[in-house]
């Protein structure tokens, strides 16, 4: 049985941390939170020389042990617990080779907790183009370590880095550097009074809010000489502590670290001087927006036609193929369905996540987030807020998940709630079939009205996003510190592997975890309009061939009337029945309430449950388009007229009709109080805007 160590990657961001990472496990990986909070996990297995086997933790990037964001206090809560399971028998620190300086602070502290430590220094494949010459010995000497110059564009050095983890036993776990220097009297009494812990684990629990199994932080204070040591004190003792370490640094990378200034080659501020132009800055991102959405709708629309169109046929063979009755159409129609509901959703996510990893990778989305900051800090919203704002005119599930990137939690989690006013791709249907019932097909200043209506549309979405940003930011009592630091990492190539492992990755998450909930709702949904109480329901068919037997309707229009009649006396329907006299003063009846409550599976529900409901047996939007606009009131009245086609378009733009969504915000949040106050303010909203614009212009 072959032996498993614990190895932990830790890094500045955007020092090819996830490269490294994604070099040693590939795909032998998987993606979840951490218990309770939002950050993620990643967790791979790497197979070593000697039948070692590696379980490596890929941990938040970090600048320092000086803990400012969640992401860094769960670094340093895991390296202080040795009763984590996850402690690491060995840490591999990442280092860019052009901001080594800078990344070498992180490695010396994490050196002081006496873990056995590697350094990787990656991106070697610049080394030469900027000029760059590596004493590695002598720096190895300096460190106390082992160094792995590595490069993953390359795939050099990896072999050597595994090597190295496989025989960390003979690192060595000495300090660089006497931290303790900086107050020698006070780290005496500190060592004094425990002289069973380690010193340097002791001076984090009590300038920082870890956790550190087995050390009573009461105890600690009531030891030593804390009481008198104010904060601004312990704060100058910090700062000093990195003045001493950065002065270590600084001799360490004179002797081993050359740059031929001349050799480097750097476009790197002639493109950022375009890129984040106040002007030109934000044209380019537009131009680039506008060229991904268009891909993103004409790419996607063959792949999910293609799997509608196979769920469909696989449904029609299961009913055709299988024996009649209530196991094969909770098959076809339920459990299929359902399916085909998740499956849909995959192209869209795979290639907005495709986008974003390329923009990403190539250093330029740390850019745009500069280059929007300023502009959404005003709503309480962050600079990265932006991505998942517009990916959202997709659909809102992978623009949730793309919050992600963003570390303050109250900024993160104000962008998850609102993005869903964004309009997505699922409510166009809806959209198109409305505007052209109720919306004059005219022009205005040469421009078509139902265009414009349309437009109008997508733009209320994003003002109405930006104003419950703001509101919910005067609101929310979530104490999150918010510093804005953005790393503007070098521009280079994406690399292939990195980018298909996080489209791969992200939509199975997708698929696994929303995707089970998706499921279940579809089946509920289906029991609910396959199924009703008493004879109303159970004798359709008698019922609706006694009333038509004079009529003299063919096969399909028949059948198409007992669906009709069945879906009015099912669960669903009387559902619908009772909410009406809710919904009435809106401008609709009980069909309308149906599709409401159908439709919330999936916006896009609502056009072909309206098309069940009107008995009609084709697809076309003509037809469904012709029924509905044929469809009257008691009164003689048309149904859809512009008073409740405004209604119910404006309805649509603020309701949260959408279960995928609320599966996928749970998952982010991990709590079920967000998306449950998601859906009843977003349908709070809907509701009375829907009934103002329907009162007003009735």
């Amino acid at each position: 049985m072959s032996k498993q160590i614990n190895v932990a990657l830790i890094g500045n961001p955007n020092t090819g941390k996830t490269s490294v990472f994604n070099s040693l496990t590939g795909l032998n990986q998987k993606v979840g939170n951490y218990p309770g909070i939002t950050v993620e996990k990643k967790q791979g297995v790497c197979k070593l020389p000697r039948g070692v086997k590696a379980h490596i933790i890929d941990l938040p990037g970090t600048y320092s042990l000086n803990a400012s964001s969640m992401d860094e206090n769960v670094v340093i809560e895991l390296l202080l617990n040795k009763e984590d399971k996850d402690y690491p028998d060995v840490a591999i620190v990442v280092t860019d080779v052009e901001n080594l300086k800078r990344n070498l602070l992180l490695f010396t502290q994490i050196k002081d907790l006496g873990i056995p430590t590697i350094l990787t220094i990656n991106m070697a494949d610049r080394m030469q183009r900027k000029g760059i010459s590596l004493d590695i010995s002598m720096l190895e000497e300096r460190l106390q370590t082992k160094i792995a110059l590595v490069s993953t564009r390359k795939g050099t050095g990896i072999v050597q880095l595994k090597e190295l983890i496989a025989d960390y036993k003979h690192l060595s776990t000495k300090p660089c550097l006497n931290a303790s220097e900086i107050d020698p009297e006070y780290f005496d009494g500190l060592r004094k009074a425990f002289p069973k812990q380690d010193l340097y684990k002791l001076w984090l629990v009590i300038t920082q809010d870890v956790n550190f199994a087995n050390v009573n932080r009461k105890r600690i204070e009531d030891a030593t000489d804390f009481q008198t040591k104010s904060k601004s004190y312990l704060k100058r003792l910090q700062q000093r502590e990195t003045i001493k370490r950065y002065q270590f640094i600084n001799e360490t990378i004179k002797e081993g670290y050359r740059v031929d200034i001349n050799a480097a080659k750097d476009l790197r501020s002639r493109l950022d001087s375009i890129l984040t132009h106040k002007f030109w800055g934000y044209v380019i991102f537009f131009l680039i927006l506008l060229t991904i959405f268009q891909a993103i709708f004409d790419w996607s629309t063959y792949p999910m036609d293609f799997i509608d169109e196979s769920f469909a046929s696989l449904g029609d063979w299961v009913k055709r193929t299988l024996p009649a009755g209530v196991f094969t159409d909770l098959l076809a129609e339920g459990i299929i369905a359902g399916l085909g509901g998740i499956v849909i959703f995959i192209p869209q996510i795979a290639f907005l996540f495709l986008f974003i990893s390329v923009l990403e990778e190539t250093g330029y989305m740390s850019r745009v987030v500069f280059l929007m900051d300023r502009g959404m800090r005003r709503f309480g919203l962050s600079g990265k807020s932006v991505v998942p704002l517009i990916s959202g005119t997709a659909c809102a599930i992978p623009a949730v998940m793309a919050t992600r990137n963003i570390e303050n939690w109250k900024e993160r989690l104000i962008t998850i709630l609102v993005t869903p006013f964004t309009t997505c791709s699922a409510r166009l249907p809806v959209y198109l079939i409305i505007i052209a019932l109720v919306i004059p097909n005219q022009r205005f200043l040469g421009m078509n009205i139902q265009g414009l209506t349309l437009m109008g549309l997508y733009l209320l979405g994003f003002l109405v996003a930006i104003l419950s940003a703001w509101v919910l930011n005067k609101t929310l009592k979530i104490k999150s510190r918010s510093f804005f630091v953005v790393e503007m990492p070098n521009y280079k190539l994406p690399l292939f592997k990195n980018v298909a492992i996080t489209v791969i990755e992200k939509t199975k998450s997708f698929v696994f975890e929303a995707g089970r909930i998706i499921l279940a709702i579809s089946i509920v949904l289906w029991v609910l309009a396959s199924y009703g109480p008493g004879d109303d329901f159970n004798k359709a068919d008698a019922i609706i061939a006694q009333q038509y037997q004079d009529v003299g309707l063919n096969e399909t229009e028949l059948e198409n009337k007992i669906a009709s009649y069945k879906l009015e006396h099912s669960f669903i329907g009387i559902i619908g029945k009772t909410i009406e006299p809710a919904i009435e003063p809106l401008g609709y009846d009980w069909k309308i309430g149906i599709a409401l409550v159908s439709s919330f599976a999936a916006r896009e529900v609502f056009v072909g449950t309206l098309a069940t409901i009107y008995s009609v047996g084709s697809d076309e939007e003509e037809t469904i388009k012709n029924r509905m606009g044929a469809e009257v009131r008691a009164d003689g009245k048309k149904l859809f007229n512009l008073a409740s086609g405004i209604s119910l378009l404006l309805f649509y733009a603020f309701a949260m009709q959408c279960m995928s969504t609320l599966a996928i915000v749970k998952k982010e949040t991990n709590s079920w109080k967000w998306p449950l106050l998601q859906l009843v303010a977003m349908s709070a909203i809907a509701y009375v805007v829907a009934l103002i614009s329907y009162q007003l212009l009735k």
